[in-house]
């Protein structure tokens, strides 16, 4: 069974950093493109980042020059480094695995449970 476990998430104060990790077991994901999602309490799940195996990567533009993903195939494991926080980045953060380098939640196949990040003002 494939699993994404997401960890790191937390409370912090606005302009801090935290940093997401998602262990993938049960099969590599290194082929695949690797993407974090968020879902704020009433709105829609939203696209964050996405990275390839070779290590392109695609942001949001709500978050772009803030927030890096990177990914560690050896260790099947996939960061999402977020820093000067704002309270409107609060949402339950998700890691996928995706059959497509895109910003699109449908490319993304397996989705791990999710790990609450809420930034206070």
């Amino acid at each position: 069974q494939v699993q994404l476990i997401e960890s790191g998430g937390g409370l912090v104060q606005a302009g801090g950093s935290l940093r997401l990790s998602c262990a993938a077991s049960g099969r590599t994901f290194m082929s695949y493109p690797m993407g974090w999602f968020r879902q704020a309490p009433g709105k829609e799940r939203e696209f964050v980042a996405a990275v390839t195996w070779s290590d392109r990567t695609l942001y949001a533009d709500s978050v772009k020059d803030r927030f890096t993903i990177s990914r560690d195939n050896a260790k099947n494991t996939v960061y999402l480094q977020m820093d000067s926080l704002k309270p409107e980045d609060t949402a339950v953060y998700y890691c996928a695995a995706g059959t497509a380098f895109s910003t699109r939640s449908y490319d993304y196949g397996t989705w791990g449970q999710g790990t609450q990040v809420t930034v206070s003002s």
